[in-house]
């Protein structure tokens, strides 16, 4: 799962260095904490949400084909 929103991820932002993941555990399973730059913060994001709504629709189908839950939350 780190796999797949970090490619999402180094592949919006201007600098893909800057990309971290981060794996905890939650209250109802695991979750995935997603760093980045301040500058790219708009880009993972975007417009209304749109972006990040995207890359957790992907992270759910993801999850649900291993049979567990992830939820990817974008950390300052």
């Amino acid at each position: 799962m780190e796999e797949l929103v970090r490619y999402m991820a180094e592949s919006l932002v201007d600098d893909p260095e800057s990309v971290e993941v981060r794996e905890v555990r939650g209250r109802s399973g695991k979750v995935l904490e997603l760093r980045v730059a301040d500058d790219d913060m708009g880009r993972v994001i975007g417009k209304g949400g749109r972006i990040v709504n995207a890359m957790r629709s992907l992270v759910d189908v993801a999850a649900e084909q291993k049979d567990t839950r992830v939820r990817l939350d974008v950390v300052d």
